[in-house]
């Protein structure tokens, strides 16, 4: 009981500090338990595949009643001939037998069986891909939910700073309203934007509660607010390495129409018997034990065979379908990175031109703070700054968490280790 509520109650009382305990959750949790799982299955497949290499061996027993007597094993003609002409002698032929034995069977040549032994390889490798590309995609996940919490927080933060300065503002106003030295209006403005300001807050909490809701849902981790992240390297470009599970894939289709070919090959397959039989003998009533033994070889030579003909077909297919689904996705790959890595560069140049325009907007908005106070600037002109300083500095947070989301998304796409890019 104890247990159940220590997993109940873990969620809610870990609170993750950095990014890489963020990662460690992901890896522990379903949605990598669930990729782990197909790997495991693809594993036994192929072991399945190969095991059908070695010999099969089965041991039986059987009872069987017979409405006449039935021989217990092959007699050549001249022993039976002794055994009519003295009746004294047991004839292994009985109503009722019992038998109990071994059997067994073993591929020698098989060609299919070790073809579709690399097809099973090829399809653990393309499921093991996988699950590293979903690990990298989560983690991406995890990455851009951070950062646009960041850039929430920011923004709260920021709208804070403007309603802090209104609330001053007003409180000015509302002394300048008392002696008549400003028209009530410029109050219901001033309340106006700090019910705007209180609706963007409760707005930003909305958000606030998906992002936390999707890093959860990843790693079962609550987090009450974001963690601190820092860029210590970049993407490398290269192959795309998302597309490794597609191509390991293909190769196993390839490898299929190999298979189905073989099956249309000759194969020999040894076999072999021992069986022990009792019974009491039909023409005396006497005991009789009989053993029995055969091994041999079979040579299966398909000479017609629709089906196999229409299976080969289908591999083709399969195999042709699956490499334009990797041209294609290759395509929109390489349209899709070439626009986030020149992304990457213009968001750089914005990130310092939001800086440089903020610093810029809050010294106007000081010098309009003033004006203001003096009457020579109206209360819609002053509004307008302080909505201006707003406005920039979520286009900055906004821009942070962007930049962060496209380098991501390029890790993912060319498969780089996300974790030595971002601590």
């Amino acid at each position: 009981m104890k247990k159940i509520f220590v997993a109940l109650v873990l969620p809610w009382l870990v609170e993750a500090q950095t990014i890489p305990e963020l990662f460690n959750a992901l890896k522990s949790h379903a949605q990598v338990q669930s990729d782990t799982m197909m790997v495991k299955k693809s594993a036994m497949q192929r072991k399945i595949v190969e095991s059908s290499l070695y010999p099969k061996i089965d041991l039986f027993a059987s009872y069987d009643n017979y409405n006449e007597a039935t021989g217990m094993l092959p007699v050549p003609p001249n022993t039976l001939m002794d055994m009519v002409k003295d009746q004294a002698i047991a004839q292994p032929f009985s109503k009722n037998i019992y038998r109990a034995g071994a059997q067994f069977s073993m591929p020698i040549f098989v060609k299919s069986l070790y073809t579709t032994a690399k097809k099973a390889q090829a399809m653990q490798k393309s499921a093991q891909a996988k699950k590293r590309i979903n690990i990298l995609k989560n983690e991406a996940v995890i990455v851009g939910a951070n950062a646009n919490f960041l850039y929430l927080v920011s923004l709260k933060k920021a709208l804070d700073g403007k309603e802090k300065s209104l609330l001053e503002t007003q409180k000015t106003l509302q002394i300048k309203v008392n002696n008549g030295r400003s028209p009530a209006s410029s109050l219901y403005k001033i309340e106006d934007s700090l019910n705007e300001i209180a609706i963007s807050k409760n707005n930003i909490e909305l958000q606030k509660k998906k992002l936390i809701s999707s890093i959860e849902s990843l790693t079962g981790i609550t987090l009450t607010s974001p963690v601190l992240m820092q860029q210590v390297g970049s993407y490398e470009k290269g192959v795309f390495g998302s597309l490794k599970p597609l191509e390991e894939k293909i190769r196993a289709n390839r490898i299929n129409i190999q298979v189905q070919k073989e099956k249309l090959y000759p194969s020999i397959v040894a076999h072999g018997n021992y069986t022990f039989s009792k019974a009491k003998a039909y023409n005396n009533n006497k005991n009789i034990d009989e053993r029995y033994s055969n091994i041999g070889v079979v040579v299966n030579v398909p000479l017609l065979a629709m089906n196999q003909y229409s299976a080969l077909s289908l591999a083709k297919i399969e195999f042709h379908a699956s490499e334009v689904e990797l041209e294609k996705s290759r395509e929109e790959l390489e349209a899709r990175a070439h626009m986030l890595q020149t992304s990457l560069g213009l968001l750089d140049n914005s990130l310092k031109l939001y800086t440089q325009s903020i610093e810029n907007k809050k010294r106007l908005l000081a010098i309009a703070k003033v004006n203001y106070k003096s009457g020579r600037l109206s209360t819609e002109e002053y509004l307008r700054y302080e909505d201006a300083v707003v406005a920039q500095e979520a286009n900055l947070y906004k821009t942070e968490a962007t930049k962060w989301q496209t380098l991501m998304e390029l890790a993912v796409i060319y498969a780089n280790n996300i974790e030595e890019i971002v601590k």
